[in-house]
């Protein structure tokens, strides 16, 4: 699977968009980088996380979105300015840690994912995904790196749209060509490519606990034949 991109970024949904923002601008120092509508469904604000992009999302339908089922239990954030790890909470309450710029070789943001099946999981890390494993439950896609962990009451992950860290992104070259390769090796599709006007091209697997990964080929990043 070629990648356009080394970094992963990631996806939250909330409907406290501005101590969101305010959180991830000041308290963290993630810089906005653009606000995008996607389609009818969502509104997307971007911030610049390292060399990855955090995607704050908001629903544009009206209600209150429900907490999230998911595995990804664990933002790691790295800065130039933190010597060592930081333990915090956004105001939804989900975990964010900052670590020092280049930890673990992170220079964009990491995951911790809590699983119920650790052999399901690292044959889908490497045989499905592709990723290297480097030993004790870490996976590394380029220079993006997963913390996988056994978690023996993690619950079957809900949809994408919900409050909570539902998904994360890999930027690849041709997303057609990587969806079906994923597929052939077994991944549960989530939902098929489709495009989103002259921005991208996305689809969406699961992974065996169904936590949402998305497929994109940014047309920025490599255009569109």
């Amino acid at each position: 699977m070629l990648l356009s991109k080394p970094q992963i970024d990631v996806g939250l949904f909330t409907g406290k968009l501005k101590p969101q923002q305010a959180f991830w601008q000041d308290e963290i120092g993630f810089p906005f980088a653009a606000k995008a509508e996607i389609e009818d469904i969502l509104c997307q604000y971007r911030y610049a996380a390292g060399e990855s992009i955090l995607k704050i999302n908001t629903r544009h339908a009206n209600g209150t979105l429900n907490r999230a089922t998911t595995g990804y239990q664990e933002l790691f954030c790295p800065r130039k300015a933190v010597g060592k790890a930081d333990n915090r909470a956004d105001p939804d309450g989900n975990a964010v840690t900052l670590v020092p710029m280049g930890w673990e070789g992170l220079t964009g943001l990491g995951v911790r994912l809590g699983v119920r099946d650790l052999g399901a999981h690292r044959d889908f890390m490497t045989r499905v995904l592709q990723f290297e494993d480097l030993g004790e439950g870490r996976y590394r896609s380029g220079a993006a790196l997963f913390f996988v962990e056994q978690n023996s009451g993690a619950g079957q992950a809900g949809h994408w749209i919900a409050e909570g860290v539902t998904y994360v992104t890999l930027h690849v070259t041709d997303v057609d060509a990587a969806f079906a390769g994923l597929v052939e090796r077994g991944a549960e599709v989530g939902e098929a490519p489709f495009t989103i006007g002259d921005i991208a091209r996305i689809g969406f697997i699961r992974d065996p606990d169904g936590n949402w990964i998305e497929v994109a080929q940014r047309f920025s990043l490599a255009p569109q034949l």
